[in-house]
């Protein structure tokens, strides 16, 4: 079977970082959104991780020899489909019942085709996908050969509402073409029912899931990595660790993403805190308003703290700008 550690939970939460720092250890493929592959990737030809067209990529390149790549806008449509968000309450019944969470699809076994062939040509022990979403997930672990991990990547809902309202390229400062802005309190909903669907899916497994806070990988970059890398089953070898808040990135194979996965060379990870000065008033009290449950789930404050021009422990000043490491 092939391990599968998928990064679960709302986008803007750091995912993207942690795909791109296990990336860097032997044996693991940072693969990025794969959930995007046939439209981003095929049909779109935007770039890999790597710098070159989707369909030019000397991996994606093998890999393509092995799926049916003529259907890819059909099999990116059906997965549109089976995916949407009106059929959560169906999945959750059925995870309850004990039954297969997303109704079985001829087009599963092409899913199961492109993860074997992805983990064969990139030799890869352990194949990191970052798609989030998690009826996906759940429709991957219900796949024969698929051994699945599930690591919930969390973050203060204020700080994913404020960074999703910002302007950013589909690939990067010199993409004329946006990433989707939603409006605060459509980032909060969505940060309450990913993450609350995330952890009724799985939170009771102890085996196959693992819950992260965005803020304490940036208070402790190589012990929260480490503690990913041993769940997942990676070893843990020498590292992209240069220091233990700073990782050195060589590019990865990410077929879809944040544009920080094109991010290389040497990294710092340190919060980025600069939220709690850009959100405004109203904006905070709308999305806390809508995700006090999880607000109190995950350990974060109801409350807005007092804003502090304080300095942090790796001499960067709290709220400083930490560039674009969220996922």
């Amino acid at each position: 079977p092939v391990r599968v550690l998928y990064l679960a939970g709302s986008g803007r939460s750091g995912s993207t970082l942690v795909t791109n720092v296990l990336g860097q250890y032997d044996g693991v493929l940072a693969a990025g959104e794969l959930r995007y592959l046939w439209q981003r990737g095929e049909v779109d030809n935007r770039p890999c991780g790597c710098g070159q067209p989707f369909r030019d990529c000397p991996l994606w390149r093998e890999v393509r020899r092995e799926v049916p790549v003529e259907r890819a806008g059909a099999i990116a449509a059906g997965l549109r489909g089976r995916l949407r968000m009106r059929g959560v309450p169906a999945l959750l019944r059925r995870v309850r019942a004990g039954r297969r969470p997303v109704d079985p699809h001829p087009d599963d076994a092409v899913l199961t085709d492109l993860y074997a062939a992805v983990a064969r040509h990139a030799d890869a022990r352990v194949v990191v996908d970052s798609s989030k979403l998690p009826p996906y997930g759940a429709l991957l672990g219900a796949l024969p050969g698929i051994d699945l991990r599930v690591l919930h990547v969390v973050r203060d809902p204020r700080a994913t509402a404020f960074s999703w309202r910002r302007r950013r390229g589909l690939d990067g400062v010199a993409d004329q073409r946006l990433m989707s802005r939603p409006p605060v309190w459509k980032a909060a909903l969505l940060w309450s029912v990913w993450n609350a669907v995330t952890a009724r899916i799985w939170a009771g497994d102890g085996e196959r899931y693992l819950r992260v806070r965005y803020e304490d990988l940036t208070a402790d970059p190589a012990g929260t990595l480490a503690r990913i890398a041993a769940f997942a089953g990676i070893e843990p070898g020498a590292g992209p660790f240069a220091d233990p808040a700073t990782v050195r990135l060589a590019p990865t194979h990410s077929v879809a993403g944040n544009p920080s996965r094109h991010r290389t060379g040497l990294v710092p990870i340190r919060v980025d805190d600069q939220w709690r000065q850009g959100l405004s008033r109203w904006s905070y009290a709308v999305v806390t308003a809508l995700t006090v449950p999880g607000l109190r789930r995950f350990g974060y404050p109801v409350r807005r703290a007092a804003q502090s021009t304080e300095v942090g422990s790796r001499g960067v000043p709290v709220g400083a700008p930490a560039g674009d490491e969220e996922g």
